[in-house]
């Protein structure tokens, strides 16, 4: 029996009181503070375009952002258009955050640039192709690949949009695996200390994990990221014949995708309106958690999803060691140099960069050029580069069993 969450009488009669009063505490973070690292002209804000709308906008125009259609979100090698990709996850984050921060009176143009840009960074082929990535950069470099920051990387170096540091503190900071029951932020004064942060994540991965959003509305998109997958990835699932509704515990949380997210999110506002931080109870905690697990275990961790890691890891290898070769050879009709340096360096781009892009360190631009493909891309520039090769992609069709 399905069950949807109301929020009490008691608090819907405060919220509907307090803004008719216009008597709501104001938590949301003040634009007239948003920091940039380059204060241009060409970016202050207006009346009509606000410091976090010029961000969204930047963004929404940012060449990479065209790629989330043809992104892993959790299954890959699918011909079925009813299959998540990250396009439509983005959507969902952004759409979820927006509907708890507008009930809680925070900044919505800050909530939406944060969600469009916290994955722009991420590998093809979902998590397993940003674990593989990240194994062999360490390999070569010592140094860790993380999507969260690499997002940061897309928006503020590859391409200089010159983001305010709240917009990408809020992407860096997203950690969407890591479910807390209680959310605060914590003061980011200068993008120095941003940076340090950054760079300690590329030494060591589990930095990571320590980042915190350093305003409210970053603190709502980390926990939004996680309800716009938890029940979405299960619905993919049932699509694909990997898992039914069946196979999940109900744990108080409902099993639809529509009766987890109304649910959890009825219970963060209960336990977050007027407060300067996001909360939810232990009971929706502990579901929450127990749900993950489930998604883990039937999900995640099934075979027919596991089965093409050692495929692409295969795939991905052979990338890297043939682009780095040509790279460094200085091969010019390589697509590293056709399809990834020439088109960062379109003057647009390259006359705002404060770097030479093809100077950078090698191993740095093979993983910017990896990290950018999509799904199809990476298949199709593997068997451009090895036509010999015997490997297979084993794709889903529409009609295969």
């Amino acid at each position: 029996m399905q069950r949807y969450e109301n929020l009490s009488q008691e608090l819907n009669d405060r919220i509907i009181q307090e803004k008719a009063n216009k008597t709501q505490i104001d938590f949301s973070f003040d634009e007239n503070k948003a920091l940039r690292r380059n204060l241009s002209t060409n970016d202050g804000a207006t009346v009509w375009r606000t410091a976090f709308i010029r961000d969204i906008d930047k963004i929404l125009y940012c060449p990479f952002y065209n790629r989330y259609a043809d992104k892993t979100q959790v299954l890959s090698l699918y011909k079925n258009d009813d299959i998540t990709h990250r396009s439509l996850h983005v959507q969902l984050v952004s759409r979820i955050a927006r509907t708890i921060g507008k009930t809680l009176n925070l900044n919505l143009d800050l909530i939406e640039a944060i969600s469009l840009g916290h994955d722009i960074g991420h590998t093809p082929f979902g998590h397993t192709g940003e674990k593989i990535l990240s194994s062999i950069y360490h390999e070569k470099t010592g140094r860790f690949f993380n999507h969260n920051i690499h997002s940061v990387r897309v928006l503020d170096q590859i391409f200089p949009l010159n983001l305010t540091l709240q917009t990408l503190n809020g992407i860096a900071s997203h950690n969407g695996e890591l479910e807390l029951s209680e959310y605060r932020p914590i003061e980011l004064n200068d993008f120095d200390e941003f940076d340090n942060q950054l760079e300690s994540c590329y030494l060591d991965e589990k930095n990571v994990l320590k980042l915190t959003p350093c305003t409210l509305e970053g603190c709502v998109v980390r926990i939004s990221d996680i309800i716009a997958y938890l029940g979405k990835d299960r619905h993919d699932a049932e699509n694909s014949d990997i898992a039914k509704q069946t196979n999940f515990e109900d744990y108080g949380l409902g099993k639809l995708n529509a009766e987890i997210i109304n649910n959890l999110i009825v219970n963060l506002l209960e336990n977050s309106y007027g407060k300067p931080y996001i909360k939810m109870d232990d009971k929706h905690f502990i579901a929450l958690k127990q749900s993950k697990n489930d998604n883990y275990e039937f999900i995640y961790k099934n075979q027919s999803v596991k089965k093409i890691d050692d495929v692409i890891e295969i795939i991905m290898r052979a990338l890297y060691e043939q682009l780095f070769d040509d790279l460094v050879s200085k091969k010019k009709t390589s697509p590293v140099f056709t399809h990834h340096i020439d088109y960062l360096n379109k003057p647009h781009y390259k006359k705002r960069r404060k770097f030479n892009y093809e100077n950078s360190e090698p191993n740095q631009i093979i993983v910017d050029y990896l990290a950018s493909m999509t799904d199809d891309y990476m298949i199709e520039l593997y068997h451009y580069l090895f036509p010999n090769s015997a490997i297979k992609t084993p794709y889903k069709g529409y009609f295969d069993k």
